[in-house]
């Protein structure tokens, strides 16, 4: 039965984000819209105080039905903000757009277009065969840490890096991670898994230092222990696989354990702790980063009552702790939001001490 769009509704949702002021944004990806709380949700079912990228909280459509715009969205997914900064991940019309100020209101345009030259364009890299500094081709992810903006290039398998947040529409990033020069885009930098390429990067998530990368092609989080200062520099180690070239779900078993991922799309960092949207998997999973080094266990477990158990919302019908493919994760002082896409809902729950 088809889920009609209205303030209270989620069609797939891909991305959740924690905005200053108590403000709560998710994208509703299924019906190509942004919803906006003012203040964080303190009831199952809140409706939402606002809706970018369509007309009112009622329509739905691709565009909203016409041409790319400021205020248009085409699957959103990836959600970001430092407080001040709103980016959005614009996926299937291949840009991010940036808001200088968080948005108050309902269609309030975007002031910046990254991935293509204005906003009235919409094609993957920009219309060519190659990628480019400039161009963006399935972005899904995004990120803004430490000054930085991320961007998880999806459709061109890496990740861009601009190391001050943009001022102009179309400005050419300053970093690339997963291709060993800026015009690459071959799945895994063209030379099978490694330290250096990427299969499906998705989200990335940055904390004192570290960079951490959702390969979930590669079924993997790949790390840097450092910030990169070298298109396609290697990563420091992984999570989820044995080694750099090892690329199965869950270790090639039909299982899952504390060490194995199956396609991860989303990651955050809480108190010491790397959250993991283990996606195929139906669970979240979560890695201490005090000594974490390749290979390591994941040690906390939601979604599932075991770490070799998994299924969507458990082999069951869907409960307030049960998960069906997680997409993404925000993290707020003691809150963890939840984008339980199979599920079409949003789930804040609050984090375990």
């Amino acid at each position: 039965m088809p889920i009609a769009p209205g303030p209270s509704t989620l069609f797939g949702p891909r991305g959740v984000c924690f905005a200053s002021g108590g403000a709560f944004l998710v994208a509703d990806t299924g019906h190509h819209r942004l919803l906006g709380w003012r203040q964080l949700p303190q009831a199952d079912n809140a409706p939402a105080d606002f809706v970018i990228g369509q007309p009112d909280f009622f329509a739905e459509g691709r565009n909203a039905g016409d041409k790319p715009g400021p205020a248009t969205l085409n699957m959103p997914t990836g959600i970001a903000s430092d407080g001040r900064v709103l980016a959005v991940a614009d996926a299937w019309n291949h840009r991010v757009l940036i808001w200088t100020s968080l948005p108050e209101h309902s269609n309030q345009p975007a002031d910046l277009v990254l991935g293509q030259k204005d906003f009235d364009c919409g094609f993957a890299n920009r219309g060519g065969g190659l990628a480019g500094p400039d161009t963006l081709n399935w972005c899904y992810g995004v990120t803004i840490a430490d000054g930085r903006l991320f961007v998880a290039d999806t459709g061109n398998r890496r990740v861009l890096v601009w190391n001050a947040l943009p001022e102009a529409n179309g400005q050419p990033a300053d970093l690339v991670l997963g291709q060993p020069d800026m015009f690459a885009r071959d799945d895994n930098a063209g030379s099978g898994a490694s330290a250096s390429g990427m299969r499906w990067p998705h989200t990335i998530a940055v904390t004192s230092g570290r960079i951490f990368v959702a390969d979930a092609g590669n079924s993997r989080i790949m790390t840097w222990n450092g910030m990169p200062n070298a298109d396609g520099a290697p990563a420091s180690f992984i999570l989820g696989q044995k080694n750099f070239e090892a690329i199965d779900h869950n270790r090639a078993a039909y299982d899952p354990s504390e060490r194995a991922l199956q396609m991860p799309y989303g990651i955050a960092v809480r108190e010491g702790t790397l959250i993991c949207a283990d996606t195929a998997n139906s669970r979240i999973v979560g890695f201490p980063l005090a000594g974490l080094d390749m290979d390591a266990p994941a040690t906390t477990l939601a979604g599932q009552n075991g770490f070799a158990l998994k299924g969507d919302n458990r082999w069951k019908a869907a409960t307030r702790d049960s998960l069906c493919w997680p997409f993404a994760i925000a993290v707020h002082e003691d809150l963890v939001a939840v984008a339980d896409t199979g599920n079409n809902r949003v789930l804040l729950w609050e984090a375990a001490p």
